[in-house]
C-alpha cells in the first residue's frame, strides 16, 4: 500500500480521476475566458464620492464583490479593470449594469434592459 492506495490498478483509476478534474477545470476556465458578455452587477448606477487626483479601478467583468470597483476576479476572463482619475471632489456615478455607452460611468442604458 503506497499512500493509501490498495493497487496498481486502484492507483491508475485515481490518476485517471486526476485528469479528468483537471481537464474539466481548465474547459470551465476556457470557456469563462471566452465569454465577453459581462455579468450584470446590479440594474442602477453605484454613487460613489470620489477625491481628485485619486485613482479608481471599475470592474468591467461584473463580477467583482467590490463593485463597483475591481478585485481581480476577472483572472479567469478576457476583462481588465478600467482606470479612472477623479479630477475634482464630487459625486460619480459608476456603472452597475456594465452596459454603459459612457464608461465606466451610467448613461442610464440600465434603463432599457
Amino acid at each position: 500500500m503506497i499512500f493509501g492506495v490498495r493497487s496498481s490498478s486502484e492507483a491508475d483509476q485515481l490518476g485517471f480521476q486526476k485528469q479528468r478534474t483537471t481537464f474539466a477545470k481548465t474547459y470551465r476556465k476556457g470557456l469563462a475566458a471566452m465569454t465577453d458578455t459581462p455579468k450584470m452587477a446590479q440594474k442602477g448606477p453605484y454613487p460613489v464620492e470620489v477625491t481628485a487626483g485619486k485613482s479608481y479601478f471599475w470592474c468591467t467583468c461584473g463580477r467583482s464583490d467590490n463593485q463597483p470597483f475591481c478585485d481581480g476576479s476577472h483572472k479567469e476572463t478576457s476583462f481588465t479593470p478600467m482606470k479612472l482619475e477623479a479630477e475634482a471632489d464630487k459625486t460619480l456615478f459608476f456603472c452597475g449594469c456594465k452596459a454603459t455607452g459612457k464608461a465606466p460611468l451610467c448613461d442610464g442604458t440600465h434603463n432599457k434592459l
